[in-house]
């Protein structure tokens, strides 16, 4: 492609609902691990680089990533925009891919697809995601954007949400921005009853029993597999269900002009 692609994977140990969830064991290796190797199995030539905070407590974070063999970078602690853009800088990106680290179960297969359809369509986009709106389980999140892009928003976006959650300013500003949404074939739309992602103490014996399931048998398994498999054993299911649709845009709904009360859970057990 002539591209400079990079991954940018933030992780941090200081997470409010399941401190360090990150560093979790899944069958002897870090949760954040596991998720570099699913990153490392997609058919596009990227570079994947841990963005870390400068906080003391993130020293693990560089350590696992010095463990695993990729780089890191260390910025600041609550502005992910920036850490964004300053890795992109370093590393000369000419697309970035914002991929969160609690999403272990990540299928490499729909980065692919998302990845397939921006190149598919050179110059028609500043930023495509798999997100507005999600139709994909929770946990397969995938958004490119150009560097164009990302440092635009980095010289513009002011509200504290923009600057924590990076991509924000984006959708919000679809008259400035060009963008395209990937969704899942067939009018499936799991997003809201499926949860893939880690925020929870539940989604950690979750996600554990499914690498255990799977994992053994077929390392690369897929988001169908995970499927097929629920639909076996409905207990794993069960066993994060309550917390299914629960997402950061709950908090932020009178913020947000692309979010609407019907993707999001606001109230929950």
């Amino acid at each position: 492609m002539g591209e400079n692609t990079v991954i940018v994977v933030q992780a941090r140990v200081s997470s409010s609902r399941l401190p360090g969830k990150v560093m979790m064991p899944i069958l002897g290796k870090s949760l954040l691990h596991r998720m570099i190797e699913r990153l490392q199995m997609i058919k596009h030539k990227v570079l994947i680089v841990i963005a870390t905070s400068e906080a003391l407590s993130d020293d693990i974070i560089e350590h696992e990533a010095n463990q695993i063999g990729i780089p890191c970078f260390r910025g600041n602690l609550n502005n992910l925009l920036d850490r964004h853009y300053q890795v992109a800088k370093k590393y000369y990106a000419d697309t970035i891919l914002k991929i969160p680290s609690d999403c272990p179960l990540i299928d490499p297969r729909i980065i692919d697809q998302v990845l397939d359809y921006y190149f598919a369509n050179p110059g028609q986009f500043d930023y495509v995601s798999n997100l507005h709106p999600a139709t994909f389980p929770d946990g397969n999140d995938v958004e490119i954007m150009t560097m164009h892009c990302l440092e635009k928003t980095w010289r513009e976006a002011t509200r504290q949400l923009e600057l924590e959650h990076t991509t924000p300013y984006i959708w919000e500003n679809q008259e400035v921005f060009k963008i395209g949404n990937v969704i899942w074939g067939a009018g499936k739309d799991y997003s809201m009853s499926h949860r893939f992602t880690i925020d929870y103490q539940a989604d950690y014996d979750f996600i554990n029993r499914v690498f255990e399931e799977l994992y053994p048998q077929k390392t690369d398994f897929s988001c169908e597999d995970i499927l097929s498999l629920l639909k076996q054993k409905p207990g794993i299911y069960e066993i994060n269900a309550q917390y299914a649709g629960v997402n950061w845009y709950r908090n932020h709904l009178n913020e947000l002009k692309t979010v609407s009360t019907e993707q999001t859970k606001v109230t929950f057990n």
